[in-house]
């Protein structure tokens, strides 16, 4: 409850929730007028359900008059209010841009009017007036980001030992999905759902949604499918210009610039968009963003940029072999379907490399991580951090979790801050009050019962051994190439990387391009129309305005590609 003017209290779902960030601006009414060209105004009584959680809302919605009052747990013993608006404001989050469920359910409290924008006609709308789309994109990402902190949308309840726990759970993270996790070992919330719907603990994890809405052990596409997640497309009878595997900065830049030039253009990813950058909490030394943008709203922000001019974008979805045919290359994946493309760009990026000492092991999924992002920092945000690493990956992470926790420790395995990290990190760093810098320091072992409690580290200087208090260990010690999938069709390096240009033409097939009347093109692998680009490259600077330039060139290269094929197969 809280108090009017006069002293009398209200209810909270009768008090409008304030603008937090961004997040709930208030339309012009120029900007009302120009949406309702395109749109349709209906009236609005109390009780009128105009978003449901769960399922797909088709209309963008302003409020015209009247309030909303948006609830997750709609109906059931577990509602509650998250949000209240009043004229002038607009409903949904980022969820509605992507086609994808609803989170939230929303129902007019005060009888009023709404306009309703079908989402097709809005983005011809805000091409129209760009300050209106940056305003209401802008919005959707923050709704989106307090979403995840609030841990609303669908629970997750399995044990911390469990694979498929953790396997959803970074399914769900990666994919900047509104979700809680429920413990089964410590949450006391656990036994009461598992008494609720007669399931025994060994039959975790499940997934929760709305209240009723039960999935045992659902692997990651049947959960992508519940939330609404584009699925791929049946490629049986269909051949796209341009197939990319990946979707970290380098495959959706390929996306934007292959679709935007005229080519069928389909992009594919195994867990999610956004690749490794996507785990970064803050990129402040990307061009054009002199306050920083995380990797997360990057991400976002390719991904509807790409669907803007037509790409395909379809996660899960796990590539597994590749194979060349006389004017084409298919793509098998791990669930038995196949894609075709005239040309392919790989760029499948790298994963964080495993730390291999004693302890680690045992408590992967709990309180080990390999991302710092918002999901992780609300674990966490209590308790002292380590984090170990000395690139821009590490300095990053340490920042952002300095704001949520009360301690970060960086072990740090070199003597100088700044020989990998870039000086305007290592400086904020050095001076963080939070954050305690460890040089020339080692991970020896990690000890806790069912999450770290401390780390034996040392100092490989001095050889001197001493302990440090973490509850969470984030890991960024270099990455490894996601090209076992590759083995047998294209050439790698002694790394795994792929192979590419002048490299790739002196260890391939000999007269491999001699049909094509040219020479292996710069980005080209050892199969002639198949391109690599971004970190899975050998030779690639790890960089993510490295990654993007070089998924914009390897489409100016399939354009070249397929014009030489086109006059060879005319000739």
């Amino acid at each position: 409850m809280t108090q009017d003017d006069t002293g009398a209290e209200e209810p909270l779902d009768a008090v409008e929730t304030p603008d937090l960030y961004g997040a709930y601006p208030r339309l012009t009414p120029e900007q009302i007028d120009l949406l309702a060209s395109d749109g349709r105004r209906a009236p609005a009584a109390s009780g009128d359900v105009l978003m449901r959680e769960g399922e797909p809302c088709g209309d963008f919605l302003v409020i015209l008059s009247g309030s909303v009052v948006v609830l997750e747990n709609y109906g059931t013993p577990d509602e509650r209010v998250l949000r209240v608006h009043g004229p002038g404001r607009f409903l949904g989050e980022l969820g509605l841009l992507h086609g994808q469920a609803a989170f939230f359910t929303a129902v007019v409290r005060g009888p009023g009017e709404v306009l309703a924008v079908p989402v097709d006609r809005l983005r011809d709308v805000v091409a129209r007036d760009p300050v209106l789309g940056d305003l209401i994109l802008r919005a959707y990402l923050s709704r989106r980001d307090l979403l995840v902190g609030q841990g609303a949308g669908f629970r997750i309840l399995g044990s911390r030992y469990s694979p498929d726990t953790r396997r959803l759970r970074e399914f769900a993270a990666r994919n900047r999905l509104p979700h809680r996790w429920i413990d089964l070992e410590t949450d006391e919330e656990a036994e009461a759902l598992l008494r609720r719907f007669s399931i025994r603990p060994e039959d975790t994890p499940i997934v929760l949604w709305r209240g009723e809405q039960l999935l045992r052990n659902p692997g990651n596409g049947e959960l992508a499918a519940l939330i609404g997640l584009p699925a791929p497309p049946a490629f049986d009878e269909t051949r796209c210009d341009l197939l990319i595997i990946g979707s970290g900065p380098a495959g959706l830049a390929a996306a934007v610039y292959g679709a935007s030039e005229g080519l069928e253009t389909t992009v594919v990813d195994a867990i999610a968009t956004g690749g490794q950058a996507s785990t970064s909490s803050r990129i402040e030394n990307y061009l054009g963003f002199p306050s920083g943008i995380s990797g997360g709203e990057l991400a976002e922000r390719a991904v509807i940029q790409a669907r803007k001019f037509g790409a395909t974008i379809s996660v899960p979805a796990e590539a597994a072999a590749l194979k060349a045919h006389d004017d084409h290359y298919s793509v098998g994946f791990a669930d038995g379907t196949e894609a075709t493309g005239r040309a392919v760009v790989l760029a499948t990026g790298a994963r964080y490399r495993r730390l291999a000492v004693p302890g680690i092991e045992r408590l992967e999924g709990s309180g080990i991580y390999y991302a710092a992002t918002a999901f992780e920092a609300h674990e966490c945000r209590a308790d002292p951090v380590a984090v170990v690493g000395g690139g821009n990956s590490a300095g990053q992470a340490s920042l952002f979790l300095a704001q949520h926790v009360p301690r970060v420790h960086l072990l740090v395995r070199g003597a100088d801050l700044g020989a990998a990290m870039s000086r305007y990190l290592a400086e904020r760093i050095e001076h963080h009050p939070r954050i305690e810098v460890h040089l020339s320091t080692e991970l020896g072992e990690v000890a806790g019962e069912n999450a770290p409690e401390y780390l034996v580290v040392k100092n490989n200087r001095t050889g001197e051994r001493h302990t440090v208090k973490a509850r969470a260990l984030f890991v960024f010690i270099g990455a490894q190439p996601c090209t076992a999938w590759l083995a047998g069709s294209v050439l790698l390096d002694a790394r795994g990387y792929v192979l590419t240009g002048t490299d790739a033409q002196a260890r391939a097939a000999p007269g491999s391009w001699a049909g094509l009347g040219r020479e292996c093109l710069t980005l080209e692998t050892t199969l002639p129309g198949v391109f690599a680009a971004g970190d899975v490259r050998s030779g690639s600077v790890k960089r993510v305005a490295s990654a993007v330039g070089e998924g914009a060139m390897a489409v100016h290269l399939v354009h070249e590609h397929l014009g030489k094929t086109a006059n060879a197969g005319t000739a």
